[in-house]
């Protein structure tokens, strides 16, 4: 361990509750990038975490601002330390790009929050709060590690780095992928660190090596021209809802098989080491339908893992389906349009672009009479497995050996983060997904936390990696 690095692991335990205060008032800031009424708490947010990459000594701090073929989107935060002395050998140090996310999820339905979302409360070793691991904290345990570099170095970092956070990963992320596609320039690294991933089990350290991906769709149905009282055109009008839920049933069978033509032909199955792997983890599938689930029964494929279901399998799922009468009391109403979100998850070697055109040509082939069905393409992102054999993760798992006291574990995981493609096909630089989340930490749901003991392992777990990369 060198001098610094020592300096630098002692700094961030030193300072583990003002950084834990400083998490917190980022969690009171409620950026939920996909609401229109938080447009000035996203931006706050941004602002929030530029100041404080400005005053741990990184340069260049900006916010960048985004804009869509659909709207203008929110700022990106970027910031770079690219002085790193060369090594002994007189070769350059690397350039490692952070990335993380500000942005969070809406915290709906508020009333099954024990405390609420955006008032960040500690208990039982959490800390509860919309975003506290999806994914401000983990985010934030970035700018901590560099802070107790920069600290123990001298205002010095020992490896060369850039930083981009964006604001509307929970929104597609179109923003950064357009940025990423014409600005690469701006973002060179060798490699690119993101925390946004959990670990498979409580103490066992994790790389995530493989990401679904996804396309997010809207299916609009039109029948009348207004919405019609149901008893004086009830039998005669079209019903929208009736409509697109016969489509949706005709979208899967009873045990979970796509029933889209040719929507598995570009699957790619894992490898007989995956596999093998993946059945050694530590895994009680009762435990996890009871504690993380909590149905009555798992679905899904028949005769597949609970792995391979969630980390190699594509899936079809209905979000919602906003439309017509949902207020207090009764109102006889046939809607003059419905809609479904209906999302899928991808997996290598399938395209968005191809998946999308299956599932609309299939959604319009089964269009029931009376209706117009519209299928649009909200957001996209492409499945993505990365190699593990290189030196970044090699100083990963180190890093989080030292930490953990135990070998690190490879696996992939069940959702998507588009920009790790756009690192790849854009930057062609390998990802290390070195998460600390927790299965349980009830992301995406209320009562989200994180486990604060896995806050400052990661923070020392990220010292240890840039450390590791230096030399």
């Amino acid at each position: 361990m060198t001098t610094t690095m020592t300096a630098a692991v002692a700094f961030g335990q030193g300072n583990k509750t003002r950084f834990v205060e400083e998490l917190k008032a980022l969690l009171r800031i409620p950026s939920v990038s996909t609401a229109p009424e938080h447009v000035e708490d996203v931006r706050r947010a941004a602002e929030f975490v530029a100041a404080e990459l400005e005053r741990i000594g990184m340069e260049n701090v900006r916010l960048i601002e985004t804009t869509t073929v659909k709207r203008k989107g929110h700022p990106l935060v970027y910031a770079d330390w690219l002085h790193a002395a060369p090594g002994a050998d007189g070769k350059a140090k690397p350039t490692v790009l952070c990335y993380g996310h500000y942005d969070v999820q809406p915290a709906e339905p508020l009333d099954e929050w024990k405390t609420p979302p955006f008032d960040p409360t500690e208990r039982d070793g959490n800390i509860y709060a919309r975003g506290a691991v999806d994914d401000k904290g983990q985010m934030w345990m970035h700018v901590k590690a560099l802070e107790s570099l920069m600290a123990a170095g001298g205002g010095k970092l020992p490896v060369n780095v850039r930083v981009i956070i964006e604001g509307e990963e929970e929104v597609g992320g179109e923003g950064i992928a357009a940025f990423v596609r014409e600005h690469g320039d701006h973002l060179k690294a060798d490699v690119a660190l993101v925390s946004d991933t959990e670990m498979f089990a409580p103490e066992l350290p994790t790389l995530c090596v493989g990401l679904r991906g996804m396309i997010y769709t809207e299916i609009e149905a039109r029948g009348s021209k207004v919405d019609l009282h149901s008893g004086m055109y009830g039998g005669a009008a079209p019903n929208p809802f009736v409509a697109l839920a016969q489509v949706i049933a005709k979208l899967k069978d009873e045990n979970g098989k796509i029933l889209i033509p040719g929507f598995y032909d570009k699957v790619q199955k894992p490898t007989a080491d995956e596999l093998k792997a993946w059945k050694a983890l530590p895994f009680d599938e009762e435990h996890y339908r009871e504690t993380e689930v909590g149905s009555s029964v798992l679905t899904g494929e028949p005769g597949l893992s609970v792995q391979e279901r969630t980390w190699a399998r594509p899936t079809l799922d209905v979000h919602g389906m906003p439309g017509g009468f949902v207020g207090v009391g009764a109102k006889t109403v046939i809607p003059a349009k419905a809609l479904a979100k209906v999302s899928m998850r991808l997996v290598p070697d399938m395209t968005p672009a191809e998946s999308f055109a299956k599932y609309k040509a299939y959604v319009e082939s089964i269009a029931p009479k009376g209706v117009q069905l519209e299928v649009r393409l909200i957001h996209a992102g492409d499945p993505i497995v990365v190699s593990t054999d290189n030196v970044y993760v090699k100083a990963a798992t180190e890093a989080m050996r030292e930490v953990f006291g135990k070998e690190t574990v490879f696996v992939r995981g069940g959702g998507s983060i588009p920009i790790v493609g756009d690192f790849v096909r854009e930057l062609k630089i390998p990802t290390v997904m070195m998460g600390f989340g927790l299965p349980d930490d009830n992301l995406h749901a209320p009562n989200e936390k994180f486990h604060l003991a896995n806050f400052h392992r990661g923070i020392e777990s990220i010292v240890r990696f840039l450390s590791g990369v230096a030399a």
